[in-house]
């Protein structure tokens, strides 16, 4: 292996690390804030912060294209998105995100953070599996590893108790989906748009939709929890628009137990700032130079990851059910590509979740 493909390697490897503890964030952010509220404020934040790498993309751009005229070589300038395109693709993919985290989000209410991280990665199976109906070849290594991945689930979700199913997981399973939908979406949309604007536009997109459901639907969330697990209990926070009507009635902010915009900022900035802008950055570097395959492996440990956060700083304690479920599901998921893993199909992997 050369030194680029080794240098990638550990960026993927670092990558799937940022993204898998990114699930100990939404959960840990939700002791403080609302699910609504924190995406909101992390996906305006994960838009922001990809500005810069746009701006030095077109920067570099600009000099090649300027060298090029010069030197009478190199390739015609490519043809501007035109605004409209652009747009219509921000509000597409932005809406499709909204669903699948806010899914995500309240599934992790009623799940573990390792449950979460290996279910969501459920995408990778779920993509080729839809692409049957794009009319896109699906062979027999992607249902090999479907009966992999259920079978995982099915261990992973009861957790001892066959009878039973955790709602949570039924939650994060349906956000999976959207997660797939989402990459056959971005596949088709980055053949008009630069994939990092399309990324920064999808995420202001998002986080507009989630500063809406802050007034329209977090008010909500309790109900709903009550509703889903009777026997949930709610975390400490108060719902935004709560908040408002006790500062507007007591003329201060009121003292709630627990609720700390301090504490809260944490893992907002964690899910905005690394999981959405650094992370994002580290694959797009990484993937001009890794191997599909490498990619694939590696972006698989997003799950693992996502459950060595939960153990270490949330406290989880997985049971046997649940270690032999995640090893069948990683497998499954592994299955699934294996016609990039042996060299077959020199595409690019699907891009990850970006959890």
């Amino acid at each position: 292996m050369n030194k680029r493909a080794l240098r990638a390697d550990l960026l993927l490897l670092l990558t799937a690390c940022i993204w898998g503890f990114g699930f100990v964030a939404q959960r840990s952010g939700m002791e403080y804030v609302g699910p609504f509220t924190f995406n909101a404020v992390r996906f305006v934040l994960g838009s922001l912060s990809l500005l810069p790498l746009i701006v030095h993309r077109r920067r570099t751009r600009k000099r090649t294209i300027l060298k090029a005229i010069i030197a009478k070589t190199g390739p015609e300038p490519s043809p501007k998105t035109q605004p409209e395109t652009a747009f219509r693709a921000f509000l597409t993919a932005g809406s499709v995100l909204f669903v699948a985290v806010a899914l995500q989000q309240m599934g992790i209410m009623f799940t573990t953070v390792g449950n979460a991280g290996f279910i969501t990665g459920l995408y990778v199976v779920f993509t080729p599996v839809f692409g049957v109906f794009l009319k896109k070849k699906t062979g027999l290594p992607t249902w090999m590893g479907a009966v992999f991945t259920l079978t995982g689930l099915y261990f992973l979700s009861a957790a001892g108790h066959l009878d039973r199913i955790n709602p949570g997981d039924i939650i994060t399973i349906i956000s999976a989906v959207f997660w797939a939908l989402h990459v056959l979406l971005i596949d088709h949309l980055v053949q008009k748009v630069d994939p990092i604007v399309l990324s920064s536009g999808q995420f202001a997109w998002c986080g507009l939709l989630f500063l809406t459901a802050v007034f329209a639907l977090e008010p909500l969330v309790p109900s709903w929890a009550a509703l889903i697990a009777p026997d949930y209990q709610l975390q400490s926070w108060q719902s935004f628009p709560a908040l408002i009507a006790a500062f507007g009635s007591a003329g201060s902010v009121p003292a709630v137990p627990s609720f700390s915009l301090i504490n809260a900022f944490i893992p907002i900035l964690y899910g905005g700032l690394a999981s959405v802008g650094i992370a994002y950055t580290l694959q797009v570097v990484a993937q001009q130079d890794a191997p599909p395959a490498h990619a694939t492996i590696i972006l698989c440990l997003e799950g693992l990851f996502a459950a060595l956060g939960g153990i270490i700083i949330l406290g989880e304690k997985p049971g046997v059910f649940t270690i032999l479920g995640s090893v069948l599901m990683l497998c499954g998921m592994l299955i699934t590509q294996w016609e990039v893993i042996r060299g077959k199909s020199q595409g690019r992997p699907e891009p990850a979740s970006g959890s």
